[in-house]
């Protein structure tokens, strides 16, 4: 087995080419010259290009998803959740650059602390981790090799003239006993740099490649690599094939853990690269003499293990600024200047930063000399609370031992969200939509951000309205320095209540009660978080008191529907059959037509009775022949905007559909109220009076139900019920 096991690991190292020949290397980079010459900046963006991308509808328009963010080689833990746009302006600002031959800006992500500042990095140099093992991208770099004087016959390369040694493939492939000394190329150089410029010139021009970034076609090596260079060139008489054959391209794959062409750099007070004499180690003894006259220095930091790929600084602004002063002129011209030499690093760099630090560097006279250098992206929380709810379903619920009750991470995302809202701004807007934006309630608002939903209330023309400035809405406050998503509660803070609810003793499961119970003890550390702080305004907005109230009211709402479905005493298809039936209805009288009875196979006029029982039933006002062509015109204004597509009235009237089923209930509630109480009394066995036969059995029925189709576990089925008993059954 050991062997099978080596001998496809040798395969693999050959098939990969991951030890070449600097001919062998000229040969893999004709076969496709894009691949292969790329500086940082290139690769980056198409690593956003390799996994593709797609179409995200929000309810603010369309935005375009990069699956890169959705770690599809990681069953996508770790996926950074949301941020569609700083995603695209990241990948222009990448395409920006690639335009201009090379990166001459930090890419500097700035938002509120837990925003996602630091997954959105995390998740490219994971990304650049996992591409670079793929053929699409391969990266290599260089190393000098330096022969056994037995190998050499005791030239090692610098015998003058006729030297031959090592023929066209060199030294490259030379068994380690037969090596005496091999030195890499910290900054990871591109190998075509090992060539002069107008043979670089030239070689470009037969690869067919006009459009090579900067670094490539005109950049050269670093200071070690240039001097090993010459000296091996003045050895050889100027024979630059003798020089090459001590050159070994190897296949690299980039690495957080190792630190190989990634890096963080955290927020320390010393300058991130630095260097060392390395001619003067004994272990490189061995070099040759004309070498050892040579000072050699080996760069080393953070800036130099990240060279060929992303650098990233973690809270940029939290240093003082002459700790990163330097990144003026490495942003300009891309180079580091060190005691002995000059590194030029390609890299790209991208950076992170609070709100508040930001603010402060913006008041330093030094900012201005900075904010031509940068690419500020703002990183907001999220205000959709699908997709706040899929942080923490992701992250907290894999972790929590309990079962997790319907609901429970809800309850979190919704309080946060709603933390976020700021009141609209009505006077923005035309008179007819100013009061309907004005009278928006925080959950209304979170509601349209999120998924588009307008409230029940407003007539047919309000919502119309409504709908269509939804992206209006949501922009409002972009140009503030408060914008909406900047305060708010953190999905940090969020994290924390979910986990403490999942311990709590009142409860056996992480149930949304526990979560409601620790929302209420965060809301009282008011000295302790600045969104707490903020003054509540007139419509509930910045009341935190009056979220956790709409939280149990929603909590209940979703405890009531379930039940309601789960009891069986009212069937639900009954809703979507009356619905489809006013439809059908309603579409004829509005044409004037006569409908088509199949069981007696006569034409009759539109039911004006089974009209009338909905419109009660859906409380509509006004005049009920213009509530019908509006019922069309809806079907009509959806029909357009999905063509070829069967009508669903569901989607077109959900609102109607919630109203319906009100009704419903109203004249079941007796019922469903007993219901509940015999399976209280099934869930407290022994503490309540045993139910009767049947009621015990539709109890049962209604438990298993509860349990089939909404997840729910006898504690938090109980916990469900005596909610409902005590806010909404009490008088049934």
């Amino acid at each position: 087995m050991l062997e099978r096991i080596g001998r496809k690991a040798k395969e693999r190292f050959a098939v990969e080419k991951r030890v070449l020949s600097f001919a062998e290397y000229l040969d893999l980079i004709a076969t496709a010259p894009p691949r292969y010459l790329r500086d940082a900046t290139r690769y980056v963006k198409d690593l956003f290009d390799h996994y593709g991308r797609r179409t995200v509808r929000r309810a603010t328009g369309e935005e375009t998803r990069f699956a890169l963010f959705d770690q599809p080689w990681n069953d996508g833990r770790g996926a950074l959740v949301g941020h569609e746009r700083v995603q695209m302006e990241v990948y222009r600002a990448l395409e920006n650059f690639a335009r201009e031959g090379r990166m001459n800006r930090l890419i500097l992500l700035h938002g509120p602390n837990g925003s996602a500042k630091s997954t959105f990095a995390r998740c490219l140099i994971e990304g650049i981790e996992q591409y670079s093992t793929l053929p699409e991208g391969a990266v290599y770099r260089f190393s000098w090799v330096f022969p056994s004087a037995r190998t050499e016959r005791g030239n090692i390369g610098f015998g003058g003239r006729g030297t031959q040694a090592g023929g066209t493939a060199g030294f490259a492939h030379l068994p380690d006993e037969e090596v005496d000394a091999r030195i890499a190329c910290e900054l990871r150089d591109h190998p075509l740099l090992l060539l002069p410029l107008g043979e670089r010139d030239e070689l470009l021009r037969e690869l067919g490649s006009p459009d090579v970034p900067e670094w490539i076609a005109k950049g050269g090596l670093c200071a070690k690599c240039n001097r090993i260079h010459e000296a091996l060139l003045a050895a050889n008489d100027g024979d630059l094939e003798a020089v090459l054959r001590h050159v070994r391209v190897e296949r690299y794959t980039f690495s957080r853990r190792y630190r190989v062409g990634t890096a963080t750099i955290g927020p320390q007070m010393t300058v991130d690269a630095s260097e060392r004499q390395i001619t003067a180690d004994r272990s490189l003894a061995a070099l040759p003499a004309s070498l050892q006259t040579v000072s050699l220095f080996e760069p080393m930091g953070e800036l130099v293990d990240a060279s060929g790929g992303i650098c990233e600084f973690s809270d940029l602004l939290k240093r003082p600024l002459d700790a990163f002063k330097y990144l003026l002129l490495t942003i300009e011209t891309g180079e580091v200047t060190l005691g002995a030499s000059i590194l030029h690093l390609n890299t790209v760099f991208i950076a992170s930063s609070n709100e508040g630090h930001l603010g402060a560097f913006k008041e330093h006279p030094e900012f201005n000399s900075f904010r031509g250098r940068l690419e500020l992206i703002r990183v907001p929380y999220l205000r959709d609370v699908n997709d706040e709810r899929e942080i923490y379903d992701r992250q907290i619920v894999p972790q929590v031992a309990r079962h997790v009750a319907p609901h429970a991470t809800e309850m979190a995302a919704l309080f946060a969200v709603l933390s976020r809202m700021r009141k609209p701004q009505s006077d923005r807007y035309g008179k007819e939509l100013a009061d309907v934006v004005g009278s928006l309630t925080p959950l209304e608002k979170a509601e349209l951000l999120g998924s588009g939903a307008v409230p029940s209330r407003l007539t047919t023309e309000e919502a119309k309205e409504l709908r269509a400035h939804v992206a209006d809405i949501a922009a409002e406050s972009d140009d503030y320095p408060h914008y909406e998503g900047r305060f708010g509660a953190s999905p940090r803070e969020i994290r924390t209540v979910l986990l403490d609810a999942a311990q709590h003793p009142g409860y056996a499961c992480l149930s949304p009660l526990a979560v409601l119970d620790e929302l209420e003890d965060l809301c009282r550390r008011v000295n302790e978080y600045d969104f707490l702080k903020q003054e509540a305004l007139p419509g509930g907005y910045h009341d935190h008191a009056s979220f956790l109230r709409t939280l149990r009211d929603r909590l209940a709402d979703h405890a009531e529907d379930e039940l309601r479905s789960a009891t069986g005493v009212v069937d639900e298809k009954r809703y979507l059959e009356m619905l489809d039936r006013y439809v059908v209805h309603v579409s004829h009288f509005v044409k004037g037509e006569k409908i088509f009875d199949r069981v007696t196979g006569v034409s009759a006029d539109p039911d004006a009775a089974t009209m009338a029982e909905v419109e009660r039933a859906l409380e509509s006002k006004g005049d009920p022949v213009e509530f019908r062509r509006n019922v069309i015109s809806k079907v009509a204004a959806w029909a357009i905007d999905h063509p070829g597509k069967k009508v669903v009235y569901s989607e077109i009237f959900a609102d109607y559909l919630v109203r319906l089923r009100e009704a419903t209930y109203a004249e079941r509630k007796k019922a469903i109220a007993a219901i509940a109480r015999a399976l209280l009394a099934v869930l407290a066995e022994g503490s309540a009076p045993a139910p009767s036969a049947d009621d015990r059995k539709a109890a049962m029925e209604t438990l298993a139900r509860l349990r089939d189709r909404f997840h729910y576990c006898d504690s938090c089925a109980k916990d469900a019920v005596v909610l409902l008993l005590k806010e909404r059954l009490a008088d049934a």
